[in-house]
This record gives C-alpha cells, structure tokens and sequence, in this order.
C-alpha cells in the first residue's frame, strides 16, 4: 500500500480503516470518527462507541468499572494489528499507544505515538 501524502486525506483513511477494524475485532463500528495528526502523534476520537445496554450499566459504579475494564481488554487484544495498520498506511513504526473511553459520553480516544514526525512530511 502507497502512503497517502495528503494530512486531510491521510486523516480520512485511518478514519475509515479504524471504522472497519472496530466492526471485523470488535463487531459493530462507533458512530462517527475523527482522525487528527500532530506532530509524531495520531489521534482518534470515535463517538457513540457503548451500546445502550453498557450505558445502563454504567449508572453505577461497579458497572462503570466492568465496563471500561471490558472494553479496554477488547481493544488490548488487538493492539498488535492496530499498530500494523496504522504503520502500513504511514508508513511509520508505532512506538506507543493509549486509549480510554468515557462512560459518560460513550467517546473512545486512542493515542499512537509514531518513530517519527509524520505531520511535517505531510501535504496540507
């Protein structure tokens, strides 16, 4: 796969590869992502990542807990191949990642930490 050079297009397609890993791993997509490179950093903000039946089980603490315990273990399970992807479209290696979703607002933010500064290499 050739490295897309465009930030916005680039953006996009981690977006859109981000969607479809969620839905292949996880089973079903967030309901709307977005993806922003900065500097050695891409990060990505889905939403509408709970179903209705963990918001209702977060409406108390112990749920809460399970919850994002649950959640953060499924992704965990897939970090191998999420770094791969991210690394196959560019076409830098992964060094660290972070993720946390809120319980709250059923938002998920996920933090790669690229080798290098891609953002500078990138087309505006």
């Amino acid at each position: 796969m050739q490295v897309v050079k465009k930030k916005g297009t680039l953006e996009a397609t981690i977006s859109k590869t981000l969607t479809q890993w969620e839905k292949d791993f996880l089973g079903r997509g967030s309901v709307s992502v977005k993806t922003d490179i900065i500097r050695d950093m891409i990060i990505v903000t889905l939403k509408g990542v709970l179903t209705p039946a963990e918001y209702a089980l977060c409406q108390k603490d112990e749920g809460r807990l399970s919850i994002k315990k649950i959640r953060c273990e499924l992704v965990e399970s897939g970090r191998d191949l999420l770094g791969e992807l991210i690394q196959e479209l560019v076409g830098e290696e992964v060094i660290t990642f972070h993720t946390d979703i809120s319980t709250k607002t059923g938002e998920r933010l996920m933090v790669f930490r690229l080798a290098n500064d891609i953002e500078k290499t990138l087309d505006s």
